[in-house]
């Protein structure tokens, strides 16, 4: 657990400190995502980028067991 814990800091950490480069990279903006634009009110629900996200960690979790 505490492997995992450590882990998971470093790869946020890392996230944070590239945040600048991976804000333009496109995810988030897949096709699946739904976006609904009202006068008010906007609601983003980002299915196809989940999809995507849960196979990358799947892909990941998988290789760190081999």
């Amino acid at each position: 657990m505490q492997k995992i814990l450590v882990i998971i800091g470093a790869v946020v950490f890392v996230a944070g400190l590239l945040w600048p480069v991976l804000e333009k990279i496109p995810i988030g903006r897949l096709p699946g995502d739904i976006l609904i634009s009202r006068p008010g009110v906007k609601i983003y629900i980002p299915i196809g980028t989940m999809i995507l996200v849960s196979v990358i960690v799947s892909v990941i979790l998988w290789l760190l067991r081999k």
